[in-house]
C-alpha cells in the first residue's frame, strides 16, 4: 500500500503542473500509484487529443513527479477515455 506522504507529493506535482496544462484547455489527473511506484496518470481535455502531450509527459509530468517524490520509479499516462 502507498502512503499517505507519497500520495500527497505525487498530487503537489501534479497541481503545480495543472495551471499550465489548463491554459491550453486541458487538465492533467492523478490515477494511481501502484505498489511498484508506478504513476499513472491521466491527460483530460485539450490534453488528452495533443499530438504533444507524449513530450509534456517526459519533460514536464515525469520531471515535476520525480523532483516531488524521486522514489517513484515510473509515469505512465491515459487519454482521456482510457
Amino acid at each position: 500500500m502507498v502512503s499517505k506522504e507519497l500520495n500527497e507529493k505525487v498530487q503537489e506535482a501534479i497541481e503545480g503542473m495543472r495551471s499550465y496544462m489548463q491554459n491550453d484547455g486541458g487538465d492533467l489527473e492523478l490515477v494511481s500509484i501502484s505498489d511498484n511506484l508506478e504513476v499513472t496518470v491521466r491527460f483530460l481535455g485539450s490534453c488528452g487529443t495533443c499530438p504533444f502531450s507524449a513530450m509534456t509527459l517526459r519533460n514536464g509530468v515525469v520531471e515535476a513527479i520525480k523532483k516531488h517524490a524521486p522514489e517513484i520509479q515510473s509515469v505512465r499516462a491515459l487519454v482521456e477515455g482510457e
